[in-house]
């Protein structure tokens, strides 16, 4: 049987600021993000399954997705937390504002690697992430392929 790749997008809100970089993107400031999530697998060859024919169920994969990622990030405001942002972080929120403090700078880059190892943890057996692309404005954005990240991986 062949592999198949399977690709489902999502989109998302969500605010950061880059401590200590020297352009505008040291501000507080948000982007309408795009996620796009491809996974590869063989189709399902058990004509009893009810998903007989699929790699992943559409819904299946956009659970995942939406768990690890959209839940988690949209409307959220993401600083690293080992930066002097966390005392901000801190206030709002003190003030009830959803805010994520991560290990890294929350740039597109770090995240979709975040990302991938947020999807991989959740993926059912048999099927792969093969690749994330996550865009930050119409013409930017951070691809990861496993391919690039094999060692990585195991």
């Amino acid at each position: 049987m062949s592999n198949i790749r399977i690709t489902k997008q999502f989109s998302f809100e969500t605010g950061h600021a880059l401590y200590g970089y020297d352009g505008k993107c040291k501000n507080v400031h948000g982007h309408s993000y795009k996620l796009s999530v491809t996974v590869i697998g063989t189709p399902i060859t058990d004509r009893n399954n009810v998903k007989f024919g699929m790699v992943i169920d559409f819904t299946d994969l956009k659970k995942i997705v939406k768990e690890e990622i959209v839940d988690q990030f949209d409307h959220a405001t993401v600083f690293n937390e080992t930066t002097p942002h966390i005392e901000l972080a801190k206030e709002l929120i003190s003030r009830g504002h959803h805010v994520i403090l991560v290990d890294y700078q929350p740039t597109s880059e770090n995240m979709v690697v975040d990302f991938s190892k947020r999807i991989i943890g959740r993926l059912p057996e048999g099927i792969t992430l093969f690749s994330l692309k996550l865009q930050e404005t119409e013409s930017s954005f951070a691809e990861w392929y496993a391919s690039d990240n094999f060692k990585s991986i195991l």
